[in-house]
């Protein structure tokens, strides 16, 4: 007979997550959508703008135009290193007018390395809007066409909704890679169902996911500082069985852009590198914000009251972690590789992965990746400072909510999103008030973990988590 704790754990793991609980009820195969460029702006004046950006794609349809939406810190990044290359025609998609208009007036993108600017402007431009614009040539988005190669470089929080926007123009021919922060929403179980909700069999899109370790930082308008070059590791999250091979096209691309330092990665390892990057995000991103600081000065204080709050938020992510990698709805990415069956196998693997997940791990490499952007300014302060939204609920917001799908607990990680979202802004003696957990006894240890994988170790079907 099921404990009524137990039966609250099976009802958690039931549940659909909301975001996707808006969608499945949704069957309209999505909204019409208008390709605005610079000559349908009011005032558009042909000789002031460069002709790179004043041209109407040749073959807007091509299977080698690759379109780069939303233009942040990484879809600059994406978009002149693909540029650099000079392989494929490039459009990037503003998500507002005024960046239309913006561009007209000043285009270009202007990435600085090492001191020296670099300003690219061979680029296509639109803002895709159901408006349907008063002047000039009217177009659908890809002429009404199916994208048939795509870069989501959009904040987390939009990135679904927006490609969810474009599922018109979408289908198995169509290559997705998304480049945000936080944990894709499409890994197991999540990305099936949304599959099956929003197109038919065998008609849903190939699915990858950019884990992007370079600093990159906003210096303006169309203007970013590549602080601290590293790597990209991009693979597959959710693969068309049927078109998988159309998915290479745009795999070849990035893999071969100058500045990208781009690899291929499986499936399994993508997982877990997208993990252990949410950890680093979910710490550093929310204290700098919440500190007003550069990313070094939180390991400035050994044993202060900084150093054990993330001491905290490990424990948590640790525990969320450990026990992920023992739930059923993980079993096909714990595996030593994509074609292993092998029972003996996969427990080596959930093995090294609980290994990996412990606190003390996570930490050595949250202090390795410290000392590597120390001198940079995170993403989530760059976003507070300039008053925007923040991806506070993609990074620790998904441990908590991950914790409540799994039946435990992730206490600080809910408190330092409710921080962020009251806007708090702090000096690092403050800190402690907010947990008064760190003036307890340090609770991470190998039995705390491994007590608590066992008391939710469950082997049940697929739930969503979001």
């Amino acid at each position: 007979m099921m404990t009524s704790t137990a039966i609250h754990h099976a009802q958690c793991r039931q549940l659909i997550p909301s975001w996707l609980q808006s969608l499945i009820h949704d069957s309209s195969a999505g909204p019409k959508l208008y390709s605005w460029t610079p000559a349908n702006l009011e005032g558009h004046r042909r000789a002031s703008v460069p002709r790179a950006s004043l041209r109407r794609p040749s073959s807007p349809t091509s299977s080698r135009r690759i379109y780069v939406l939303g233009v942040g810190n990484l879809g600059r990044l994406y978009a002149t290193s693909l540029a650099k290359l000079g392989e494929a025609p490039v459009t990037l998609v503003f998500h507002r007018k005024s960046l239309l208009e913006q561009w007209t007036a000043d285009p270009g993108i202007e990435m600085t390395r090492q001191g020296i600017r670099d300003h690219v402007s061979d680029f296509d431009v639109e803002w895709w809007t159901e408006e349907r614009p008063p002047l000039g040539l009217a177009r659908e988005v890809c002429d009404g066409a199916k994208i048939q190669n795509l870069i989501v470089a959009t904040k987390a929080p939009d990135a679904i909704p927006q490609a969810d926007r474009l599922r018109r123009y979408l289908d198995a021919s169509s290559t997705v890679a998304f480049v945000q922060n936080g944990m894709n929403r499409l890994w197991p179980p999540n990305g099936v169902k949304y599959n099956a909700a929003r197109f038919p069999p065998k008609q849903h899109p190939n699915w990858l996911v950019c884990v992007t370790t370079h600093g990159v930082t906003s210096l303006g308008p169309f203007r970013s500082l590549h602080a601290s070059p590293a790597n990209v590791a991009m693979g597959a999250v959710l693969l068309n069985p049927d078109t998988q091979d159309k998915s290479e096209y745009l795999v070849d691309q990035i893999l071969r852009a100058p500045y990208l330092s781009a690899r291929k990665v499986s499936t399994s390892a993508l997982w877990v590198l997208q993990l252990e990057k949410l950890v680093v995000n979910a710490i550093i991103n929310p204290l700098t914000a919440l500190l007003r600081c550069k990313n070094g000065l939180l390991f400035s204080n050994p044993g202060g009251q900084v150093e054990r709050v993330m001491d905290l938020l490990l424990d948590e992510a640790s525990l969320v972690l450990q026990v992920l990698v023992q739930d059923e709805s993980s079993r096909n990415l714990v595996a030593v590789s994509e074609s292993s069956t092998r029972r003996a196998d996969t427990d080596e693997a959930k093995k090294a992965l609980l290994d990996r997940f412990s606190t003390a791990q996570l930490r050595a490499m949250l202090r390795h990746v410290g000392e590597k952007v120390k001198d940079n300014t995170s993403s989530m302060l760059q976003d507070v400072t300039s008053g925007k939204q923040t991806e506070i609920r993609e990074f620790n917001g998904w441990f908590v909510d991950t914790a409540e799908y799994l039946g435990v607990k992730a206490p600080s990680h809910k408190t330092i999103c409710e921080m962020v979202a009251n806007d708090l802004n702090l000096e690092d003696d403050q800190l402690g008030r907010y947990f008064p957990a760190i003036n307890n006894a340090h609770i991470s240890n190998p039995a705390y973990n491994q007590d608590a994988i066992s008391e939710s170790g469950r082997s049940t079907d697929t739930a969503g988590r979001g």
